[in-house]
C-alpha cells in the first residue's frame, strides 16, 4: 500500500509537483465560465483536449497575479497532494499548467458542486436510499485517505463535490488555511497555530490540535447530519463559541 508524502517535506517542494502531478500544454485548455472563487483566484469550467484523447470537461482552478513565491508553493501543494490519489470517490487530478501564466490546477468537473448548496438546492428530493449512498461513497474516500495515513482536516460537506451521477468525491486538499490566521472566513475559527472550522472538527482536535484520522471520522458524524438534513447547518444558529 502506498503512503502519502506530505510535499513540504521536499527541500525544493516544485520537485514535489513536477513527481505527483502532470504538467499539461496550456494550449489543450480552453477555459470557458467561472464557476467560483478559490483562496488563491478564479476557478472555471473549461474543457481539456489531450492528443490522442477525447475531449473532456474540467475545473480550473487559477492562482491571480502578484502571487508571492510562498502562495506559488502552497496554490500547488494541494496537486501534489491530490495526484497521489486514486480513488473513485477522491477528486482526480488531470494535470497542472506551471509552465505559463496563470498557473493552473486541472481537475475533473462535478456537475453537481458542492454537496452541501446541492443537498439545499434539491431539499427533500432524494430517498434515504439515495442519501445514504452519498455517505457510503465519502465513507469509502476517507477509509481511503486513512489508509494513505492522509489526515484531511476539513471534512465538511461543502469540501466534498457531485457529479451528475451523483456519486460524491472528497476534495479540497488545500493546507494553506492551516498555516495562515488572515483568513476572515467564519467557518475558520482561530485558535493557536492557524484556523479550524469548529462544527466540523472533533472535540479533542480542537482542545489538542491533534488531528488524525480519528479526528477525521468525528468530521464525517456532523456530514452524516448535513446529509441527511438536506445541508442544515450543523448546530444551527449556535455561534462558535458555544459549539
Amino acid at each position: 500500500m502506498k503512503i502519502y508524502i506530505d510535499p513540504f517535506t521536499y527541500e525544493d517542494p516544485n520537485e514535489a509537483v513536477r513527481e505527483f502531478a502532470k504538467e499539461i500544454d496550456v494550449s489543450f485548455v480552453k477555459i470557458e465560465e467561472v464557476i467560483g472563487a478559490g483562496e488563491f483566484g478564479e476557478v472555471y469550467k473549461g474543457r481539456l483536449k489531450l492528443p490522442s484523447k477525447r475531449e473532456i470537461y474540467v475545473a480550473i482552478k487559477t492562482l491571480k497575479a502578484g502571487y508571492s513565491e510562498k502562495q506559488r508553493r502552497d496554490f500547488l501543494s494541494e496537486a501534489s497532494i491530490m495526484g497521489q490519489f486514486d480513488h473513485p470517490n477522491i477528486i482526480r487530478l488531470e494535470g497542472v499548467v506551471t509552465k505559463s501564466r496563470p498557473v493552473m490546477i486541472i481537475t475533473e468537473f462535478m456537475e453537481n458542486g458542492a454537496l452541501d448548496s446541492f443537498l439545499r438546492q434539491n431539499d427533500g428530493q432524494f430517498t434515504v436510499i439515495q442519501l445514504v449512498g452519498m455517505l457510503r461513497g465519502i465513507a469509502a474516500g476517507m477509509k481511503y485517505l486513512a489508509e494513505m495515513n492522509y489526515v484531511h482536516r476539513d471534512l465538511a460537506a461543502r469540501n466534498i463535490l457531485v457529479n451528475s451521477n451523483l456519486v460524491c468525491k472528497v476534495s479540497d486538499f488545500g493546507l494553506s488555511r492551516y498555516l495562515q490566521d488572515d483568513t476572515s472566513d467564519p467557518t475558520y475559527t482561530s485558535s493557536l497555530g492557524g484556523k479550524i472550522p469548529v462544527r466540523w472538527t472533533a472535540p479533542e482536535a480542537i482542545a489538542y490540535r491533534k488531528f488524525t484520522s480519528a479526528s477525521d471520522v468525528g468530521s464525517y458524524g456532523i456530514v452524516m447530519w448535513e446529509v441527511m438534513s438536506f445541508g442544515e447547518r450543523p448546530y444551527w444558529d449556535m455561534s462558535n463559541q458555544d459549539v
